[in-house]
């Protein structure tokens, strides 16, 4: 399924995008690694086992999406799978958040992902189709605290791809969306506070969550499966999106506690 198919994996450079690659070599396939630090997309690429190209751009760089499809598509004579991965998490209350923080997250998290997916989509389907996996998240389906921005803009990347899903399937096109839980990555480290500055340092979940290459080894038997939607997550965090859709009262009072019992100071994530 993977042997000599062109992949273009977005948010290359670390957690579940760096897994991802190496995985996908390992399945024999070609490989185009984005995201902004260079050194790392490197590092990634001399990892892997098959032939890659290294395309870094800043993921809300709109105006060089259209030339950086063109040069993907090009460079392995199309794009069998594209994976939109590249994002940026929240830590802040909604209550203390500047405007700021909503622009940035939907820019990269949403947005982003439309822009080059509507850049390939064309391509992918007069080409006969080809495999596209969203990484979105379980807080797209759930909506916890502390991440307003995130949960709105993973919460549209299920909707436009469940969209891009239903009207591409008779082209080819199979879209795959994932929903995370805790995956130990720099997605908390990273995340942006509520003066829209890295928060610095990480949370006790996402230090003990799925190793990456796990989470990847689960992406690709979803692939090979032909699912649709996968719930990367164990435990409680895949509880609370199945409690989304079976029970949802029962999980938005279990939200509200949870905040009121000091989940935001626990987290350091209540303005001071």
């Amino acid at each position: 399924m993977f042997a000599n198919k062109a992949w273009w994996i977005t948010g290359a450079s670390s957690g579940i995008g760096a897994a991802l690659a190496e995985a996908l070599s390992q399945a024999g396939a070609k490989l185009i690694l984005s995201g902004r630090n260079v050194e790392a997309l490197n590092e990634v690429a001399a990892r892997c086992k098959t032939e890659t190209l290294i395309l870094p751009f800043e993921a809300t760089a709109y105006e060089r999406i259209p030339a950086l499809a063109e040069e993907a598509w090009a460079w392995a004579g199309r794009i069998d799978g594209l994976v939109n991965n590249a994002g940026i998490s929240q830590r802040s209350l909604a209550v203390d958040t500047v405007f700021e923080v909503y622009q940035r997250i939907i820019d990269v998290d949403l947005l982003a992902p439309i822009a080059l997916t509507q850049a390939l989509l064309p391509r992918m389907a007069g080409a006969g189709g080809g495999d596209i996996v969203a990484i979105s998240s379980v807080a797209g389906i759930a909506g916890p605290p502390l991440r307003s921005a995130y949960s709105a803009a993973k919460a549209g990347i299920i909707g436009y791809h469940d969209s891009v899903r239903a009207e591409t399937a008779h082209l080819g096109l199979r879209v795959l969306v994932v929903a995370p839980g805790s995956v130990r990555t720099n997605v908390s480290k990273n995340a942006l506070d509520a003066a829209a500055q890295a928060r610095g340092f990480s949370d006790s979940a996402i230090d003990n969550g799925m190793a990456p290459d796990v989470a990847a080894t689960r992406i690709l038997d979803a692939l090979r499966a032909g699912q649709r939607e996968l719930i990367l997550a164990e435990g409680m965090e895949a509880h609370v999106a199945q409690l989304r859709r079976s029970d949802p009262n029962a999980l938005f009072d279990a939200m509200a506690t949870l905040v009121a019992s000091g989940y935001a100071q626990k987290l350091g994530a209540e303005k001071q």
